[in-house]
């Protein structure tokens, strides 16, 4: 497992990859919340209600100020599809200690699927379950930790979401061709369809699936500092209607605003990590297989920021 520090300015926005749209969320919709009071409605909308014991909301953040977990799930939903979990994002934040711990769970990973019996990759999970199959399927990959909240958006619709903040501008390191635009090097104007595919390519990448997921961080720091400047935004009805159509979470609005305010310091100490693994096939399907002694690692790294006790229990 590779683990890199960075404290730098320019890298501030990655702390509000506190969710893929808590983005929007927290960033750009968190701002016309106060000036639109019409937008209760759309957090009222965008509420998903998880089963008993799938995840465990904190009655009063702003009281108690807890460590807190979030898991984005970037779910690829396209016509006739179920969807699949395409991108999992597993953070941890901690307001005492001033601290952010995210790590990128690889599609890949092969792990036991909760609730359905089978060993599979982990992103099936949502297909075969839907949200609590996949937040459990997390769960136990992470032996037992626990999921807070969760902030799931349709990756296939989110190219509304780009150009209803008027485009993007990245900067790729890579130059490549996918599904029939080219990626060059350098500075880059992206609309919400470009955008989506500079997000999804992985196959001619040398970094494989840890490639694209740095390309998707980067789109995401791009929308929210392009969201975040509330003059590029014309049409925040457009921008509410894309929210309520592509995004789910069992954050309330109270929720939003605790964590805006108490939790935000914590980008100044963000921890980020890439889990290593070995690709095989088995059955004629590729997997990512992650020993062991990296996922414990792992786990007690993100034990120790959300101030849990050392697991004993060692799977």
């Amino acid at each position: 497992m590779r683990t890199t520090k960075n404290k730098k300015k320019s890298k501030r926005w990655l702390w509000i990859t506190l969710s893929v749209i808590g983005i929007l969320v927290l960033a750009v919709a968190g701002y016309a919340f106060s000036l639109f009071k019409s937008a209760t409605d759309t957090v009222a909308t965008i509420h998903e209600q998880t089963k008993p014991g799938v995840t465990t909301p904190i009655a009063d953040l702003k009281k108690t100020k807890p460590p807190i977990s979030i898991l984005l799930m970037g779910v690829d939903e396209r016509s006739g599809d179920v969807g699949r979990s395409d991108s999992l994002i597993y953070i941890t934040v901690n307001p005492n200690k001033k601290s952010m711990e995210m790590v990128s769970i690889p599609r890949d990973t092969r792990t036991e699927i909760i609730g359905k019996g089978t060993v599979d990759k982990i992103n099936h999970a949502y297909a075969f379950g839907g949200t609590d199959m996949a937040i459990n399927t997390v769960k136990h990959f992470l032996n037992g930790l626990p999921v807070n909240y969760f902030v799931k958006v349709n990756m296939e619709s989110f190219k509304d979401i780009v150009d209803a903040v008027g485009g993007v501008e990245v900067n790729n390191d890579l130059d490549f061709n996918y599904e029939g635009a080219h990626f060059a090097k350098g500075k880059l104007q992206l609309d919400g369809t470009n955008a989506l595919g500079f997000s999804r390519m992985r196959y001619d990448d040398p970094r494989g699936d840890w490639g694209r997921q740095l390309r998707q961080r980067e789109i995401i720091e791009a929308v929210i500092k392009k969201g975040a400047d509330i003059s590029t935004i014309t049409k925040f009805g457009d921008l509410f209607k894309v929210i309520q159509k592509d995004v789910k979470t069992n954050l309330t609005f109270d929720n939003m605003w605790d964590i805006q305010e108490n939790y935000k310091d914590a980008r100044n100490h963000l921890e980020q990590h890439q889990i290593n693994g070995k690709g095989e096939k088995i059955k004629g399907i590729y997997y990512l297989s992650v020993p062991d002694k990296e996922r414990l690692a792992l786990i007690d790294n993100l034990r120790a920021n959300l101030e849990l006790p050392a697991n004993t229990a060692r799977n």
